[in-house]
């Protein structure tokens, strides 16, 4: 039953929908997953999880002075409620003395997306508000989505302010025609949704204590078919879960595809803190994010010893595919593996700029090919099935003090001195 890229590609059609998190789109495709499983004569298991999120009823920026107008914007997710009238602050690093000074008491613009850094000190400076936008000048408005952000957890715990979302070419009208007063308005009500994971488990034949997981986020943003992001990653787990079913592994082998990884990882998240015997007894992680792009190159993000980037090197340059590895972390799924201890790696086939998309509407699979996705699945399976089948097994369960530190840095944890 070797990989097959044209059966990926049908399987990628076939949840090719958006799908976002905790909603009934992702549950049809958590059961299309399941049902592909179940046709192996493996039992499928789908676990629930709960989720934050909100419902948004209104959402308004309007500049009152120097001149009046209301711009369309979405509201970020589990922010406040407000409705405030202050003076407009463009910070245009958001991390110098200078910005920092001129925040206090201020609506903030800031460039782009809001990072944790930039979002606690603006807290510590006082700002009452906060703006983001997103896009390029040269997107057409018919064209473009604006996004839906939310103020996760990890960013609340240090304090609340409510905060919009733009397009570009607003923030840039605001900036050109200096707006100076606006007026912000916020209200919604936060809910909590049930997102799934799905699980099936190969068991070894000689070492069953022994656990390999392979994993893949199979939910979408909105806006987003997500096939590129990550339809792909789990047709391609899918493949090689066919593989060790019709080669029984020594070492038991784990698949999950995991919801709602982007609001924050919670799939991932929620299976670590509801499994921790069987954490205890993972020996590696290897996580799909993003594939198919037929012009892209191949990477592997190693959140582990340096050895698995020499061995993966190795291993391609053996099986004469063309990839790049390297000991980084990766903001998906692998990365609570890694906080958990679990040594980690992330192969992702990342496109050529203008050449895949992710996160907006032109995620769809018209750019994406079978020969590609076979490609990556067909290393991928191979790394699998080498290191599941060692006599001995060459990755020892140790983090490196660099990737703890990253990995710290990623999920805003602090070390205990």
């Amino acid at each position: 039953m070797p990989i097959n890229g044209k059966r990926a590609y049908e399987l990628l059609d076939r949840i090719g929908f958006i799908r976002t998190s905790g909603s009934d789109q992702e549950k049809e495709a958590s059961q299309i997953l399941m049902d592909e499983i179940q046709s192996l004569g493996i039992e499928a298991i789908r676990e629930p999880f709960e989720v934050e999120d909100a419902i948004v009823h209104r959402a308004i920026l309007k500049v009152c002075e120097p001149y009046e107008k209301s711009y369309e914007v979405t509201a970020w997710k589990c922010c406040p409620n407000a409705k405030l009238e202050g003076e407009l602050y463009y910070a245009q690093d958001a991390l110098t003395p200078v910005d920092l000074a001129n925040m206090k008491g201020k609506i903030v613009l800031v460039n782009n997306y809001l990072r944790l850094p930039t979002y606690k000190k603006m807290l510590e400076s006082g700002a009452i508000a906060f703006i983001t936008y997103q896009g390029s000048l040269l997107d057409k408005r018919e064209d473009s989505d604006l996004d839906t952000r939310k103020l996760r957890a990890n960013f609340r715990k240090y304090g609340n302010l409510p905060g919009v979302n733009m397009l570009v070419e607003d923030a840039f009208e605001l900036v050109v025609k200096k707006a100076h007063k606006v007026y912000l308005e916020i209200e919604q009500e936060n809910v909590t949704l049930t997102s799934h994971n799905v699980y099936a488990t190969i068991p070894g034949t000689e070492d069953p204590k022994t656990i390999i997981t392979l994993g893949a986020h199979y939910d979408s943003v909105p806006f987003s078919t997500g096939v590129y992001d990550n339809g792909a990653g789990s047709v391609i787990i899918m493949e090689i879960l066919r593989e060790f079913v019709a080669h029984p592994p020594r070492r038991t082998v784990k698949f999950c595809w995991f919801g709602s990884e982007e609001v924050g990882l919670e799939g991932s998240k929620a299976y670590i803190a509801k499994h921790p015997e069987e954490v205890a007894k993972t020996r590696l992680m290897i996580n799909v994010d993003v594939a198919g792009a037929p012009l892209g190159k191949d990477v592997a993000m190693i959140t582990g010893p340096e050895s698995l980037v020499s061995y993966i090197e190795y291993l391609a340059c053996a099986e004469n595919f063309s990839l790049h590895a390297r000991q980084d972390i990766y903001s998906s799924d692998s990365t609570p593996f890694a906080n958990a201890g679990v040594p980690a790696v992330s192969f992702c086939r990342f496109g050529t700029q203008g050449a895949a998309f992710i996160h907006c509407r032109h995620d769809v699979i018209q750019y994406l090919s079978a020969d590609s996705l076979e490609a990556t699945a067909a290393f991928v399976n191979t790394f699998a099935s080498e290191i599941v089948n060692t006599a001995v097994f060459p990755v020892e369960r140790t983090m490196p003090d660099n990737m703890v530190k990253k990995v710290h840095e990623y999920l805003d944890i602090k070390d205990e001195k």
